[in-house]
């Protein structure tokens, strides 16, 4: 069962503050057991990503997105509660994109991150309960 602690985390997520959803995250991940160890690692690890990203740190960006969806690939499409499936595909967009144009353009990419679904450009991720 996710501690309670853990949405105060996605709602520090889902208003950007990345920062300090790390802080919320790392509190509950170092004593977890898993799975939800696991679980948190990789949430935590796409908040971290997202932070480095909007600072221009491409490289940093690209290395925790990928660690983090490699933790969150079991997890899918959801767990304890929350929709996996959709932050997995709005983040893998992003890394994706990342890729593509290269660390050097993380700025950009940033900027051009949408925060409405179905818009062209990729979305920023977002972490919300199951429906």
């Amino acid at each position: 069962m996710l501690e309670a602690a853990f949405w105060d985390g996605v709602k520090q997520f889902n208003h950007r503050q990345f920062y300090e959803c790390h802080d919320t995250l790392e509190a509950i991940w170092i004593e977890a057991m898993e799975p939800e160890r696991t679980f948190y690692q990789g949430v935590l690890q796409i908040a971290v990503a997202l932070y480095h990203l909007s600072n221009g740190n491409g490289r940093g960006a690209t290395m925790l997105l990928g660690e983090g969806l490699r933790r969150l690939g079991r997890y899918t499409p959801d767990y304890d509660g929350v929709d996996v499936e959709q932050l997995v595909h709005q983040s893998t967009a992003i890394l994706e994109d990342l890729q593509q144009r290269g660390p050097e353009q993380a700025a950009e990419l940033w900027r051009s991150l949408s925060t409405s679904p179905g818009s062209e450009s990729p979305c920023l991720p977002t972490i919300h309960p199951v429906r």
